[in-house]
């Protein structure tokens, strides 16, 4: 029998168990982490319950796994460094009958508007529209607002949101009409360049009713910047609405990045 030594037997192994992993495949690459949209909401100071409806905002947005949320309760004394790692602002703020040591600052304001005009997005949340009433700028920013003398609304009631405008990336594929329970803001001040995407009949026979149509859900540009703005959402319950939950997810995509790819049923 030939004799083979021991270093002849190991060479032929490792040739063997080369073979075979040369063979094998190779295991499976890791798909890249998608990355999600960068959220920053601007909460801490409102006429109505920040605290809860915050939180409600960030599980809304970050369930749909597209959104990286953070909270800041005190942006006064923000600035660009700190607007940088957003792509998308949603404001629930709002310093309510003009209280001063609720502003920002003139430098936080600046900072604001140029991040939006940088082509940035903004999402204007219902009771923002009251905030900084005098400061003209921040009109022409949010689109839609709530001043002296004008704004209001009826008790929380039941009434219809209707989708007046399809061909939109927010309203797209959505259906004509959804229920909605909340406060309907009313007679508010509208810039002349923004575009209604949904509007409530305010019934006359309410004890504020005005008998019209009134804009709930709007877009619009500011500088190379994208605004979307919701006149929904008084409370936790009312944020509960399809309506609401569905719009606000688009919308928010949409102010982010110029388009929408969440499911609009």
């Amino acid at each position: 029998m030939r004799q083979y030594s021991r270093w002849t037997i190991l060479i032929a192994l490792l040739v063997f168990v080369g073979a075979v992993h040369a063979q094998a495949p190779a295991p499976a690459a890791k798909p890249p982490a998608v990355k999600k949209i960068q959220v920053l909401i601007v909460s801490g100071q409102n006429g109505h319950d920040w605290r809860a409806c915050t939180p409600y905002l960030r599980e809304v947005l970050e369930e749909t796994g597209k959104f990286e949320v953070r909270v800041t309760e005190e942006f006064r004394g923000a600035t660009a460094a700190t607007l940088a790692p957003y792509e998308v602002v949603v404001l629930n703020y709002s310093d309510w009958r003009r209280k001063p040591p609720l502003r920002w600052g003139e430098a936080t304001d600046q900072a604001l508007l140029d991040y939006v005009k940088s082509g940035k997005g903004l999402v204007a949340f219902h009771f923002s529209a009251s905030a900084f009433e005098g400061w003209e700028e921040y009109d022409k920013l949010i689109g839609l607002t709530w001043r002296t003398g004008r704004g209001g609304h009826s008790k929380s009631h039941d009434f219809k949101v209707d989708i007046k405008d399809k061909d939109h990336p927010i309203t797209k594929g959505l259906d004509d009409s959804y229920p909605q329970s909340d406060e309907l803001y009313a007679n508010l001040i509208a810039q002349p360049d923004i575009r209604v995407l949904a509007t409530a009949w305010d019934d006359p026979a309410l004890d504020k009713g005005s008998g019209k149509h009134q804009p709930m859900l709007y877009v619009k540009s500011y500088g190379a910047g994208r605004v979307f703005g919701t006149a929904l959402g008084h409370d936790v319950p009312a944020m509960k609405s399809e309506v609401f939950r569905r719009t606000l997810v688009r919308g928010t995509e949409w102010a982010a990045t110029g388009s929408v790819t969440l499911p609009a049923r």
